[in-house]
C-alpha cells in the first residue's frame, strides 16, 4: 500500500492528538475536514461532501469551510455538543520550506467558547468540574467568557443535582472516580442540555492541581486563597484550570481570584421548586417572559442582567446583606432624578467582561476596543453620581469603579473610529499615533509627489534638463540621462544600467525613498498589527482594575433597575423578623398580575409561624388560584 502524502501524515499525527475532537486543519483560504471527521461534519452542517487523492488507493472523504466564515460553524458544531480543534497555519507560506507548519492554537468545548454569537449575554456559560473522593464531592464552576470562578464542596448526590439546576453549566468534566459514586446525572443533564466528559486522571492529580492554582494566583501557599479547607474542592478548582489552559493553547489571565463558597450561604432552592417557582424560565415553554426575572429584569447591561439572574437564583440569607441591598435600592427610589441619570449613562456600555476576556485572549479585534472605549467614555459621569450616594451599598460601588481615564485615552489616540474588522488590514491606526506609521502612510499616498519634488531639485540642481525619476520591477528607481547631458552627472551619483542612448543612476536619497514607497503598503500593515496588539496588551496588564469596574457597573445597574422596578409595580421593602413568621399584608403574584389586565388580580394576606400556625390548608374549585397563592408566598419569600 502507497504511503499518505506529507501533509496527510501531518493531519494523521495531529488527529490522533486530539481524538475526541473534530479537526479543522487550515488549507489555504479553508478549514478542511477528512475521513470520519468529514462524514460527521457534512452531516451536521450539510456540507458537500467530496474526495482527496492522499496517496492511498481510494480517495480520502473530505469537506470544507472558508476560513472567513468558520465561526458560524463551528457554533454549531459546539452548540450540538462537540469539540473542536482548530488547527492553524503558523508561518508564511511564502516562507515555508517544505509543507507549511501548523499547529493546533485551541479547542472550543460548549463551556469554553469565547463567540458573542454564540452566547446568550444575559446568561453566564458556566463550565462545571466535579470530583468524587467517596464523602466528599468536590465541585467547581467558571464561566471562561467573564473570568468568574467559583469553589465549594458537597457531601450527596441530591446537592450536586441541585448546584447543576442552579448553575446549569453548559459542560461537565468529571474524574473516572465519580463513575463508581451511583450519581446518575444522565436525567439532569439530557434535560438541560450538557455536555460531559470524563478527563484523564492525571488532570485530577493533587500535587499538579495545587501546583497549577498557586503558579496561576502568583501565591506560596493555598491559604491565600482561601482553599485551605477545601480538599476536594481544591482538585475540581485545579482540574479545571488545567483544562482551560489545556483547551486556550495559552494563557487564562483574565481569571484573577476563585470565590470558595458554602451553600448555606444562600437560600438553598431544590431543583423542583426552582421549577415549579419559574424563577428565570417557565415551566412548559422554557421562555424567559413569565418567569420572575421577566418581572424584575429592567437592566441597562449585559452585566446587569447575568448578575440579576445569580440573585434571583441564588437568594441572600444573611440579614445584614438584604438590608444593605434594602438600603440602597431604597436610596436609589428617594433619588429617582439621579438613578434616571445613571441609567442613561448605562445604556451605552457594552459588555466589559467579555470584551475584557476577548482582550486578554488576543481574539479581541479593532471594533472591539471602540465598543470598549465607547464604555469607558461613560464611567466619570457614573462614578460621579456614585459618588453622592451614601448607602454602604453604592460607597462599594464607588470603591471599587475605576474611571479607567488612561485606558480611554489610550484607545482614543490609537484607534481610528470606524476600523476594520481583522487586525491584518491597514486602516486601524491613528494619524499622530506612531511617527513611522504617519510616515509609511504618507509614503503610501504622497511618493509620487516626493519623487517629483526629487527630480525637481536635481533637475535645478546639475543642470539636466530633459531629468527624468522612472521605474522598473527590474531595476527599481532610477534616474534616467540622456547621454547628451552626461557630463553633467554629479560624481556621488552611482550608475545602475547602460543604455543605448541613455544612462540610468541612481542616489542615497532615491534609494531611501524607494525603500520607503515600496515597502510601504506591507510595511504599514504589519506595523499597524504590531500597534494594535501592543495596545491590546497594554489594556490586558489591567485586567484587575477592569474586572473590579465591570463588577461595579453590574452591580449598580442591578439595584437601580430594581428600583425602577419597586416604583413602577408599587412593591415594598418588608420589614424582616428571626422569629419564624411569615406575615404578608395584600400579597401579589409578582408575575401572574402582570400576566392579566391591570387591577384584575386581587390581593391576599398570608401569616404562618412556627406555633399553631404552622400549616395552612387551602381548598377551592380548579383554577380558583390555589397554586397561585403558593406560589406568591414562596416568591415573596
Amino acid at each position: 500500500m502507497a504511503e499518505y502524502s506529507p501533509m496527510m501524515q501531518h493531519y494523521l499525527k495531529t488527529k490522533e492528538e486530539y481524538k475526541d475532537c473534530i479537526l479543522f486543519y487550515r488549507l489555504g483560504d479553508f478549514y478542511e475536514m477528512f475521513f470520519d471527521d468529514a462524514l460527521v461534519v457534512s452531516k451536521e452542517l450539510e456540507l458537500t461532501l467530496t474526495g482527496k487523492d492522499c496517496g492511498q488507493a481510494e480517495r480520502a472523504p473530505m469537506c470544507g469551510i472558508p476560513f472567513h466564515a468558520a465561526e458560524t460553524y463551528l457554533n454549531r458544531l459546539v452548540a450540538n455538543g462537540h469539540k473542536v480543534a482548530i488547527c492553524e497555519q503558523v508561518e508564511d507560506p511564502k516562507q515555508a520550506k517544505g509543507i507549511v507548519k501548523r499547529e493546533v492554537i485551541r479547542i472550543v468545548t460548549p463551556g469554553t467558547n469565547l463567540n458573542t454569537q454564540a452566547l446568550d449575554e444575559t446568561k453566564n456559560n458556566y463550565l462545571m468540574s466535579i470530583v468524587y473522593l467517596g464523602e466528599k464531592i468536590g465541585v467547581s464552576i467558571a464561566d471562561f467568557s467573564t473570568g468568574d470562578y467559583f469553589v465549594t464542596e458537597l457531601s450527596s448526590g441530591s446537592e450536586l443535582i441541585d448546584e447543576i439546576n442552579k448553575f446549569v453549566p453548559s459542560e461537565i468534566i468529571t474524574n473516572e472516580y465519580f463513575s463508581m459514586s451511583g450519581i446518575d446525572l444522565t436525567a439532569v443533564n439530557d434535560k438541560l442540555g450538557i455536555t460531559m466528559s470524563t478527563l484523564d486522571s492525571w488532570y485530577f492529580d493533587e500535587d499538579t492541581c495545587i501546583k497549577k492554582l498557586l503558579t496561576h494566583f502568583k501565591v506560596g501557599v493555598l491559604d491565600g486563597l482561601g482553599l485551605k479547607d477545601y480538599t476536594a474542592g481544591t482538585i475540581a478548582a485545579g482540574a479545571l484550570l488545567l483544562y482551560l489552559y489545556e483547551m486556550q493553547k495559552g494563557s487564562v489571565d483574565h481569571i484573577t481570584s476563585i470565590v470558595p463558597y458554602t451553600t448555606g450561604k444562600y437560600m438553598l432552592i431544590d431543583s423542583s421548586s426552582r421549577r415549579n417557582l419559574e424563577l428565570v424560565e417557565t415551566m412548559r415553554e422554557k421562555q424567559k417572559k413569565g418567569s420572575l426575572l421577566w418581572v424584575l429584569d429592567k437592566t441597562k447591561t449585559a452585566m446587569g442582567a447575568r448578575a440579576l439572574r445569580s440573585m434571583i437564583e441564588q437568594p441572600l440569607i444573611n440579614k445584614e446583606d438584604i438590608l444593605k441591598r434594602q438600603a440602597g435600592i431604597e436610596e436609589c427610589n428617594n433619588r429617582a432624578i439621579d438613578r434616571e441619570e445613571i441609567r442613561e449613562y448605562l445604556n451605552p456600555v457594552y459588555d466589559l467582561e467579555r470584551i475584557m476576556t476577548k482582550i486578554s485572549c488576543k481574539s479581541a479585534n479593532p471594533r472591539d476596543l471602540i465598543a470598549f472605549r465607547n464604555s469607558l467614555e461613560m464611567l466619570p459621569y457614573i462614578k460621579k453620581l456614585i459618588g453622592t450616594m451614601e448607602s454602604d451599598l453604592f460607597a462599594e460601588c464607588f470603591a471599587n469603579l475605576d474611571d479607567l481615564a488612561d485606558i480611554y485615552s489610550l484607545i482614543s489616540s490609537a484607534i481610528v473610529e470606524e476600523p476594520p474588522i481583522t487586525i491584518r488590514e491597514a486602516g486601524i491606526i491613528k494619524e499622530g499615533f506612531s511617527k513611522e506609521a504617519d510616515e509609511l502612510r504618507r509614503a503610501k499616498t504622497e511618493g509620487k509627489e516626493w519623487l517629483a519634488q526629487l527630480e525637481a531639485r536635481e533637475k535645478e540642481a546639475t543642470g539636466i534638463k530633459n531629468l527624468k525619476v522612472k521605474y522598473n520591477k527590474v531595476f527599481g528607481y532610477y534616474l534616467e540621462v540622456t547621454n547628451s547631458f552626461k557630463n553633467l552627472v554629479p560624481a556621488d551619483w552611482v550608475r545602475k544600467q547602460t543604455l543605448t542612448n541613455a544612462e540610468r543612476y541612481t542616489t542615497d536619497e532615491l534609494k531611501k525613498l524607494e525603500d520607503v514607497i515600496l515597502g510601504a503598503e506591507d510595511k504599514l500593515c504589519s506595523l499597524e498589527y504590531d500597534l494594535f496588539n501592543e495596545v491590546r496588551d497594554s489594556i490586558a496588564a489591567e485586567v484587575r482594575r477592569i474586572k473590579s469596574t465591570a463588577r461595579a457597573i453590574a452591580e449598580i445597574d442591578v439595584y437601580t433597575a430594581l428600583s425602577v422596578v419597586a416604583q413602577q409595580y408599587n412593591y415594598v421593602k418588608p420589614a424582616i423578623n428571626e422569629k419564624g413568621i411569615i406575615d404578608i399584608k395584600n400579597g401579589r403574584h409578582p408575575v401572574v398580575e402582570k400576566m392579566i389586565s391591570n387591577d384584575m388580580f386581587i390581593p391576599n394576606d398570608t401569616y404562618l409561624d412556627n406555633g399553631k400556625n404552622r400549616v395552612a390548608v387551602i381548598t377551592g374549585p380548579n383554577m380558583a388560584g390555589k397554586s397561585t397563592y403558593m406560589r406568591q408566598s414562596a416568591l415573596i419569600v
